[in-house]
């Protein structure tokens, strides 16, 4: 059963570090909140290939930020090389502030000097870039694209705004908002199964493309979030197409090498827990 979210304080905190919807600013809370994690290293955890050299790539993420995952999967699924540059949330880097002065957050990704913004932009640049190295990311077939940028779109506006909604409010507030992730949970399982090609394991066939990668990016550490929190958002009871789809990601090679720290993750959860932060339950 979903309570009131630890989640979300997790997207307010790191997860805050794309476009997406009311993720554009913290809370006061979990700014205050936030002031009292333990600080943890923020050496990189994402190595950078060396597969390609045509134009220099530089990649500016957060060790704990799905939709900068997003972006380390689809440049290993492509081939493309990069530095790695962690960014400090709480610090801002001159370059950060530079590179994306409207947002200031992450992912980042610089080509060639140029900087493209935002976790689902990015990807569409990384498939028309490098359209020739690499499965593609998005289908050939209009249509077909259409679905998948509509899904995707729907996961990061609906889904995600959604589980922002379970940590504002008064608990009467709270319940309504965690029905309401419930709700959308359920529309994007059927829309999941509707996009699923009998004899494959992912969306985009034998390889992971654009909408698993979404996907995945929130929901592969439910596991943790599991052990740690003692529930998860996804499960194999709820929503057995979603956790089915995210499993066979996180059991591909790429999926590995993209996956977050387990120990670090399970560390800043338990923290969370630890700090006291109370929750309704539903």
């Amino acid at each position: 059963m979903l309570s009131t979210n630890v989640l979300n304080v997790l997207l307010s905190l790191l997860l805050s570090s794309d476009e997406t919807g009311s993720t554009k600013s913290i809370s006061p809370s979990a700014n205050l909140f936030y002031l009292n994690l333990p600080q943890f290293s923020t050496n990189p955890s994402i190595p950078s290939t060396k597969t390609m050299e045509d134009n220099k790539v530089i990649f500016h993420g957060l060790w704990a930020s799905p939709y900068v995952k997003r972006v380390e999967f689809a440049l290993k699924l492509k081939g493309v090389g990069y530095e790695y540059v962690e960014e400090d949330l709480r610090n801002k880097s001159p370059s950060l502030l530079q590179l994306n002065p409207i947002y200031k957050k992450v992912p980042v990704l610089v080509h060639d000097g140029k900087p493209v913004i935002e976790s689902l932009i990015i990807l569409e640049y990384i498939d028309e870039t490098w359209k020739d190295h690499g499965p593609r990311l998005l289908p050939e077939d209009p249509f077909e694209r259409y679905r998948v940028r509509f899904w995707a779109d729907f996961f990061d506006r609906e889904v995600m705004d959604a589980l922002m909604g379970m940590n504002s409010g008064p608990g009467e507030e709270r319940k309504a908002a965690t029905e309401q992730v419930r709700e959308k949970i359920a529309i994007l399982e059927e829309g999941v199964k509707s996009m699923l090609q009998a004899g494959h394991q992912f969306i985009g066939g034998d390889t992971p493309a654009f909408l698993d990668i979404v996907i995945w990016s929130i929901f592969s550490p439910y596991e943790i979030h599991r052990e740690v929190m003692g529930y998860s958002l996804i499960g194999a009871e709820t929503c057995p197409v979603i956790t089915s789809l995210v499993d066979a990601i996180s059991e591909h090679p790429l999926g590995k090498a993209s996956a977050f720290p387990r120990e670090k993750l399970g560390r800043f959860l338990l923290s969370i827990k630890q700090n006291g932060i109370k929750f309704d339950e539903n």
